[in-house]
C-alpha cells in the first residue's frame, strides 16, 4: 500500500507563465517524458510524477521558478499540451488542470476510456473521490484549485493536485499513485507537500480508521441533530488532554521551499553541482563531438544537458535539492539568472534528436546522455569548483550572449542600463 512520501513548503505565487517560456516547457517536458518512457517504461514515469522532490526538480530544470507553487500548474499544463500529439504512441494521457479545467477531468477520462478501451467511468469516479478526500477528509486549511490526472492505456494513474491558503500565502501539493493503492481512505497518498502549520486532521490516514468507524456509529445511533448538540457541548469544555491515536508518525522527507526568490548556496548540494559541471567538461567533448561542431552549441549547452540527464536517469535520493536544477535553464523571474534561450533551444534540439533516433532503435545519443549522468555521480565524489555566487555571476555576465530573458525583458549586454534596455526590448 502506498504511504505518504513527504511534504514541502511552497510559497503561493500569482502571475502567468509567458508564452516564450511556456512553449519551450511544453517541448522539453514532452521530450523528457518520452526519454524516461523509452528507458524505464510508463510505470516509472508515473512513479516519478508521484515524487514531490522529483516533480519540483522537473519544473526547475524547465526554467520555472524553482521554489514556487506555480511549478505545479505549469508542469501539468506543459505535459497536457506536449503529450497530446504522442498520446497514441506513448499511451499516456493528461487530464484536468487548474480551476475550470479541473472540473472537466471526469468527462475527459470517460472520453479517453471510450477511445483506448479502459473503464473511463471508474476513472471518473476515482477522480471525484481523490478530490473529495483531499478537500474534505484532509482538513488542513487548504482549498483545492488544481487537479491533474495522468492515466495510461492500461488504466494506471497518478494524480497531482494542489490547494491554497490565501491568508498564509501558502500552497500544498498532494500526490497520489494507483500502484499499490487498496483504499482511498486508509493512507492513500504517495506524498503531500506544504508548509507545516500545526496538526492536520487527516481522516484518510490509516491511524484514523477507528475515528471513521466511530463517526459512522455516531451518525447511525444519534442522528445529525444530536451530534451537533454534542459538539457544541464539547467546544464549551477545555480539553488539555490529547487523545490522538497512540504511536507517532514516522519521520518523512520534508522539502522546504522558502518565500525568497534568490537561490543560495544552502539550497544546493554543491558536491552534486560540481559533479554535473565536471561531467559536462569531461564527458561532453567525448560523447558530443559532432554536436559541439554545430554553430551555437557548446559547453554551456552540455552543462544544461547534464542536469536534464539526471532528471531522466537520477535515483530518487538525488532530488533532495531541487534548486540545483534551476542552474540548467535559470528562471523566468531572473533567479538564479535569466533563462538562456539559446541554450534552452539547443537542449531541446539535442533531446529531440536523441528521442527521435531512440524511436528507431538507434539509442546512441540517449546512451550518451546516460553516460553523462553516470559521470556526474562518479566525479562528484572528489571534484571541487567555484561557489554558487561565482557560478551565478558568470551566468549573468554572459546572459546577453546566451539570449537571457525573463518576465522583465531581455538581458542587455554588460555595461548597458538594464532597466532601459529591458524596457526597450521587452
Amino acid at each position: 500500500m502506498t504511504q505518504r512520501a513527504g511534504s514541502a513548503d511552497l510559497p503561493l505565487h500569482g502571475g502567468r507563465v509567458p508564452r516564450w517560456l511556456g512553449d519551450r516547457m511544453t517541448r522539453l517536458g514532452a521530450l523528457i517524458t518520452e526519454a524516461i518512457v523509452q528507458h524505464y517504461g510508463r510505470d516509472e514515469f508515473l512513479r516519478r510524477m508521484a515524487s514531490p522532490f522529483w516533480f519540483q526538480s522537473f519544473g526547475a530544470v524547465m526554467g520555472m521558478d524553482w521554489h514556487s507553487s506555480g511549478i505545479t500548474t505549469s508542469v501539468i499544463g506543459a505535459l497536457k499540451r506536449g503529450l497530446v500529439p504522442m498520446s497514441g504512441e506513448l499511451g499516456i494521457h493528461v487530464c484536468g488542470g487548474r480551476g475550470a479545467q479541473s472540473r472537466k477531468t471526469p468527462d475527459e477520462l470517460v472520453a479517453i476510456g471510450n477511445r483506448v478501451g479502459i473503464d473511463g467511468l471508474t476513472l471518473a469516479t476515482t477522480s471525484r473521490l481523490v478530490a473529495k478526500v483531499d478537500s474534505a477528509a484532509v482538513q488542513d486549511g487548504f482549498d483545492l484549485y488544481l487537479h491533474g490526472f495522468i492515466v495510461t492505456d492500461d488504466g494506471k494513474w497518478v494524480v497531482v493536485q494542489q490547494g491554497m491558503n490565501d491568508g498564509r500565502r501558502q500552497a500544498r501539493r498532494y500526490h497520489w499513485l494507483s500502484e499499490g493503492l487498496t483504499s482511498f481512505v486508509d493512507s492513500p497518498h504517495a506524498a503531500i507537500e506544504g508548509r507545516e502549520q500545526g496538526e492536520i486532521i487527516n481522516l484518510a490516514d490509516r491511524r484514523a480508521n477507528q475515528s471513521r468507524e466511530r463517526q459512522l456509529d455516531l451518525l447511525a445511533s444519534l442522528g445529525p441533530d444530536r451530534i451537533v448538540k454534542e459538539v457544541c457541548a464539547l467546544e464549551r469544555q477545555l480539553a488539555p488532554q490529547d487523545d490522538l491515536a497512540a504511536g507517532t508518525q514516522p519521520m518523512l522527507p520534508h522539502l522546504i521551499m522558502p518565500a525568497r526568490h534568490d537561490v543560495r548556496q544552502e539550497d544546493v548540494n554543491m558536491r552534486r553541482l560540481h559533479g554535473n559541471l565536471a561531467a559536462a567538461a569531461d564527458r561532453g567533448p567525448k560523447d558530443f563531438e559532432g554536436l559541439l561542431l554545430t554553430p551555437g552549441v557548446g559547453a554551456r549547452t552540455v552543462k544544461a544537458l547534464a542536469m536534464v540527464a539526471e532528471v531522466v536517469h537520477g535515483a530518487p535520493c538525488r532530488f533532495s535539492d531541487p534548486a540545483r536544477f534551476s542552474l540548467a535553464h535559470g528562471g523566468k523571474d531572473r533567479h538564479p539568472f535569466p533563462v538562456p534561450l539559446k541554450v534552452y533551444d539547443e537542449t531541446i534540439n539535442v533531446m529531440k534528436s536523441a528521442v527521435r533516433k531512440g524511436r528507431l532503435g538507434r539509442d546512441e545519443e540517449l546512451q550518451a546522455l546516460r553516460r553523462l549522468d553516470d559521470q556526474s555521480r562518479q566525479l562528484e565524489r572528489y571534484v571541487t569548483g567555484p561557489d554558487l555566487k561565482e557560478i551565478v555571476a558568470g551566468e549573468f555576465s554572459r546572459s546577453a550572449e546566451f539570449g537571457g530573458r525573463s518576465v522583465f525583458g531581455w538581458e542587455p549586454p554588460p555595461g548597458d542600463d538594464p532597466i532601459t534596455e529591458r524596457s526597450r526590448k521587452g
